[in-house]
C-alpha cells in the first residue's frame, strides 16, 4: 500500500517542482516507488495472498505506470542534453 500511494504521492509534489530538476528527480522516485510496488505484488502472488486474476490486473497497470514514467523520465533527459 505504501509504496503503490507513493508513486501518486511523488507525482502530486511533481506538479508543485521548483525547477525541471526537480520534476524530473520526482518522477524518478515515484519510478522507484513503481519498481517497489511491483516488488511487492510478485511476492504477494507468490505467497498466494492475491489470485492470479487480482495479480495480473494489478501488475499489469503497474507495468503500465512504470513504462509511463519510464518514457516521462527519457523524454526530459533528452531535452535537457538538447539544451546544455
Amino acid at each position: 500500500m505504501r509504496s503503490g500511494t507513493g508513486i501518486g504521492e511523488n507525482l502530486a509534489e511533481s506538479e508543485c517542482a521548483s525547477s525541471e530538476k526537480d520534476f524530473l528527480n520526482k518522477i524518478y522516485i515515484a519510478l522507484k516507488e513503481c519498481n517497489e510496488t511491483l516488488y511487492w505484488l510478485d511476492l504477494l502472488f507468490e505467497t498466494d495472498y492475491l489470485e492470479k486474476e487480482q495479480f495480473d490486473l494489478i501488475n499489469s497497470h503497474c507495468l503500465e505506470v512504470k513504462r509511463i514514467l519510464t518514457a516521462t523520465t527519457k523524454t526530459i533527459v533528452a531535452k535537457q542534453q538538447k539544451t546544455q
